[in-house]
């Protein structure tokens, strides 16, 4: 967790942030201590066919990054659903409408993924991919807030 509060995406450089790069760091915080088959228990693994992907050797079940987390069957890029994620955290008050506009989308699609942010983030036994991802985020707000 530590090495997450030192992320910003401001920081990030506009032509680095892509679609790849965004797996990449949802597959490291994912598997960030050991991959385990969800299906088979095995640990062992080798690469996917897409990627970011691990595939396990013992039952060939396939898991990709983005698989039991909030980002799971996403359908906007991963650069646009992580920045809403981030404006969702940093402000949770903020409505669909106005997610919408800022970020060029339909009004449901902000509402559902919304809904889907605020779901984890109220609760506590969900384990969250988003939710550590984006501790560094709501960690520098709560800290604001007690000044």
């Amino acid at each position: 967790m530590d090495q997450l509060t030192q992320i910003n995406l401001v920081d990030i450089p506009e032509k680095d942030r892509n679609e790849d790069y965004f797996l990449s760091l949802l597959a490291e915080q994912k598997w960030q201590n050991g991959f385990v088959c969800r299906k088979c228990g095995h640990t062992h693994y080798c690469k996917g066919k897409k990627p970011f992907s691990r595939r396990c050797t013992k039952c060939k079940t396939e898991e990709s990054a983005t698989a039991h987390t909030i980002f799971h069957h996403c359908k906007m890029p991963l650069k646009e659903a992580f920045e809403l994620a981030r404006m969702v955290c940093l402000q949770p008050e903020v409505s669909s409408y106005e997610l919408s506009r800022t970020m060029d989308r339909r009004q449901m699609t902000c509402w559902k993924f919304k809904t889907k942010i605020m779901e984890c983030l109220e609760s506590p036994d969900k384990v969250s991919v988003l939710r550590a991802f984006l501790a560094f985020e709501l960690a520098g707000k709560t800290e604001a807030e007690q000044q």
